[in-house]
């Protein structure tokens, strides 16, 4: 696998910021190898990732907890009262990604032309907080529909900008880990969702009298109102103006992320938002890998019912929502390790792909027992295949890692379209396939099998590309470049083509 950082010439690069001169002359960076760089890059890092993980995790176990909330309420009576049918059930389920699919693309594009994507990413937090609140007041069919509707647009902003603004701080051999602790949020809100929602049902039917499942809305809308708020300020915005780093921090991030591209990162003159969008669409890269992610969340679209697949085990509510906590603990551990291992190899087909092998064969073990201990061990393992998705935009922003205003485009479109796959997971857990699911696990166990051959149509791809890269680098070489990596190798006893391996500059992880 080609996992190198690229060499850069530090000449060649020009940073977003423009500097003072005589600053620069004051505190320079220290030289790129050193150990005083080597721990000043480590000190920006450490800041990043105590001040910037926990605030996007805690915006991402409410994202979804507050999304999944009505399949919570469910069990609590939300039909009932609001005279659902099942058919109703499932749109409204379904509805949000009908605003939230589409409104990624142009939601990644004002978060690429904007100077603060703290206050945007911020604001959404709130608004989606904000409307999930006011689900608890619904009263109709109508009422609930046209609420899920709109909690979708400012939902858009969050994940896929996220990513986003992840890599315009972190090195591609940092991504992955972090982009995985992110999503780790995801995992940990089916676990924290499910134990917050059987607190609230079990203890709060007829307060105030207010039925449980609307206090659901309730809490969890303004505990999501209260973390976006503070998501304001803890937030960075990208390195060039972020308030709480320092000048010469602002531009050692900068320089970190040159040095892993072999370019500034920063959109030339006349990269515009639209000519981002124009750019991603015609790599045809960039359709493969969204395909690829409507089947893979089709194939993982379980997560919207998974209290419902532990209530068929046959306890009570309460117990059902405690048994669904577990699978998403490990789940949630395991995508930590699997982005870690990630990170320190260069790794992106084996860690994405293997996971959903292991839903797969989860899917076999329910198909072919009715076994309680069987089915449930077969949860723990639909559950780590989380592992996968969250890999997912990792690759895509390593794979198309300039201008920022392509890679946020593209970030939107993979993100965007592969919900769709959750759109149709809306209607292929249908109650009356319950309670073995026969019929949507099979659905997904194929959806999954399409994710596995296009995601290794796209490792091939890469690898060609990367010979491409290594051919091209070679026949670039002036005869007294070459007679020169050739003295090296034979005074270090290596290869001609191993000295070009150390040299080498941007290549595609797979």
């Amino acid at each position: 696998m080609a996992h190198e950082t690229p060499s850069l010439d530090k000449a060649d690069i020009v940073m977003e910021e423009q500097v003072n001169p005589a600053l620069l002359d004051e505190d320079p960076l220290p030289p790129e190898g050193s150990e005083e760089r080597i721990l000043a890059e480590r000190k920006l890092v450490r800041k990043l990732d105590t001040r910037v993980l926990p605030t996007i995790v805690l915006i991402f176990i409410m994202n979804y907890i507050d999304r999944n909330a009505v399949t919570t309420a469910r069990l609590k009576g939300l039909e009932q009262d609001l005279h659902l049918s099942d058919l109703q059930y499932n749109v409204i389920l379904s509805i949000l990604y009908v605003s939230y699919c589409p409104a990624q693309i142009p939601s990644n594009m004002v978060l690429n032309w904007i100077t603060r994507p703290s206050l945007y990413i911020g604001t959404c937090v709130v608004i989606w907080g904000l409307i999930s609140t006011l689900t608890g007041i619904s009263q109709s069919y109508g009422g609930i529909l046209a609420i899920r509707l709109c909690i979708g647009i400012p939902e858009s902003a969050f994940y896929p900008g996220a990513i986003y603004l992840l890599s315009r701080w972190y090195t591609k051999k940092e991504l992955a880990f972090r982009s995985a602790i992110l999503y780790g949020g995801l995992l940990i809100s089916n676990a924290f969702g499910a134990l917050m929602a059987a607190g609230i049902l079990a203890n709060m039917e007829g307060k105030l009298g207010i039925r449980a499942w609307r206090w659901v809305f309730f809490i969890e809308g303004s505990i999501t109102m209260f973390i976006g708020l503070n998501a304001m300020w803890l937030l960075p915005d990208y390195p060039v103006n972020t308030r709480w780093v320092s000048s010469k921090e602002r531009r050692l991030a900068q320089a970190r992320l040159a040095d892993d591209a072999g370019e500034a990162d920063q959109d030339s003159v006349g990269d515009s938002p639209l000519k981002g969008l124009w750019m991603a669409v015609q790599d045809p890269k960039v359709w493969v890998f969204a395909i690829m992610n409507t089947a893979q969340l089709l194939g993982l679209s379980f997560v919207n019912f998974f209290p419902t697949l532990t209530s068929t085990l046959g306890f009570n509510t309460t117990v059902s929502l405690l048994l669904a906590a577990p699978p998403w603990i490990l789940s949630t551990i395991t995508c930590c390790l699997n982005a870690w291992h990630a990170d320190r190899t260069g790794g992106r087909f084996f860690h994405q792909s293997a996971w959903w092998w292991g839903v797969m064969i989860g899917f076999i073990i329910s198909l072919s027992t009715n076994n309680n201990g069987a089915r449930y061990f077969s949860m723990f393992l639909m559950a780590c295949g989380y592992g996968g998705f969250a890999m997912t935009l990792v690759w895509v922003s390593s794979t198309f890692p300039r201008p920022p205003a392509k890679r946020a485009a593209i970030i939107g479109i993979v993100n965007g379209i592969g919900n769709i796959g959750n759109l149709m997971g809306s209607y292929t857990w249908k109650a009356e396939w319950g309670p073995d699911y026969h019929q949507s696990m099979i659905i997904s166990f194929v959806a999954l099998g399409v994710s596995t051959v296009l995601s290794i149509l796209l490792r091939q791809w890469v690898i060609r590309d990367n010979r491409k890269l290594d051919e091209d680098e070679k026949r670039a070489l002036t005869e007294a470049s070459r007679a020169r990596v050739e003295e090296a190798a034979r005074l270090e006893g290596i290869t001609f083509d191993q000295a070009m391996q150390r040299r080498r500059g941007f290549r595609y992880l797979y």
